[in-house]
């Protein structure tokens, strides 16, 4: 595999949010949905260089709130990806897009109709994790690429990952679904739905269209401060918190009188800045609605097109998606006789691990990678 060395200037260069326009009428994407969309615009990000052979370039994909920018300063992955790192930057062409449905340079609720030159809101159509697979392989096929060497993500990012496998097997030599699922079960749609409703409540959503004045602030925050409950462990809250107090500096009988108040507060305050409440109505739909099983109760099925090597990640700690949930997806590999590992992380983190434990996922992922990269599929990577 060759590619060239990259200076650390040249690879902050190289991080400049990047736009691809495609589906333009009346070619527009048909969605899983049935409806047509069209224009889409997918915000990403690159890190490294393609080698000649266009055979070293790496898909990451973002879960929920995430974006384009995964790596550099403040990227949401910057840890695992870059010169040396897990995601090695001197050997691999990595690339990092936001979501179809997103709010942060990609096409979505938030983006202007052309039918009406204001933003969609709730006209915009329903979408699934398949759609978003769809408008990624239109990227890659721009970015001239036939094979990636690898996709890889955890939670919705893994979904990602799976949908891939199911879509485009024959365009991927190895796969990561870290901490994920092959479908959401009822507990992980009620905490989504209990999110929604959030958003749905406030005054300020005025049934999607509120663009051109507040917005639905406090739905948002609290559907926020919901997830981030579901991300952390019982032991990861006790070693961050504990009962620890904190001066309640208003004037209401319940404010944060506890750390972990004044920290939910903050992140979901926080949210409100970077996010758009109506992509997470849409994404959160995706990600419930998301079911590679489809009613079919033969796993040995699900891969059976599948010849890339796999490698998936779970987290003894991540009660959110619990690691049966992975350990199924191994078991629809093997039933289908492709060849995967599994490897169970004991952290404390909660589901947040895929987030933090960046050293242990780099060890792993890096020596994956190598088995990859050395000979499967008859050599040629």
């Amino acid at each position: 595999m060759e590619a060239t060395k990259l200076t650390q200037n040249q690879i902050l260069e190289e991080t400049a949010l990047k736009h691809f326009t495609f589906a333009n009428p009346p070619k527009e994407l048909t969605l899983e949905s049935g409806e047509k969309l069209g224009p889409i615009t997918l915000a990403y990000e690159t890190y490294g260089t393609l080698n000649k052979q266009k055979s070293n370039a790496i898909l990451v994909l973002h879960a929920l709130s995430g974006d384009a920018h995964a790596a550099g300063n403040d990227g949401w992955w910057s840890n695992l990806i870059g010169e040396g790192k897990g995601l090695d930057t001197n050997k691999y062409f990595v690339i990092s897009s936001n979501v179809l449905g997103g709010c942060k340079g990609s096409t979505g609720p938030s983006s202007t109709n052309p039918k009406t030159g204001k933003p969609f809101g709730t006209d915009f159509p329903i979408i699934s994790i398949g759609d978003i697979v769809n408008a990624q392989k239109r990227l890659i096929d721009h970015l001239g690429i036939q094979e990636l060497l690898a996709v890889i993500g955890g939670s919705m990012g893994g979904m990602q990952v799976l949908q891939w496998m199911i879509s485009y097997p024959d365009n991927i030599c190895s796969a990561i679904p870290i901490a994920t699922a092959m479908k959401h079960t009822p507990q992980q749609i009620a905490f989504n739905e209990v999110g929604r409703q959030a958003i749905l409540a406030d005054p300020d959503w005025k049934g999607g269209h509120y663009y051109d004045s507040a917005v639905p602030a406090k739905g948002l925050a609290v559907a926020r401060m919901i997830g981030h409950v579901t991300y952390m462990s019982d032991t990861s809250m006790a070693e961050k918190f504990g009962r620890r107090t904190r001066a309640n500096n208003s004037n209401s009988k319940f404010g944060a009188d506890f750390e972990v108040e004044g920290y939910l507060r903050y992140r979901g305050d926080n949210f409100v800045k970077r996010f758009d409440a109506n992509s997470y109505l849409y994404i959160t739909k995706a990600i419930d609605n998301f079911n590679i099983l489809n009613g079919n109760k033969n796993l040995a099925s699900i891969f059976k097109n599948l010849a890339a090597k796999v490698l998936v990640i779970a987290f003894k700690s991540d009660w959110l998606y619990p690691v049966y949930q992975s350990q199924e997806i191994v078991k629809a590999c093997k039933l289908a006789s492709v060849d995967a590992s599994y490897c169970e992380i004991n952290s404390t983190y909660g589901h947040d691990a895929f987030l933090l434990e960046t050293e242990q996922e780099a060890y792993l992922i890096g020596n994956f990678l190598n088995t990859v990269s050395n000979g499967h599929h008859g050599g040629t990577h």
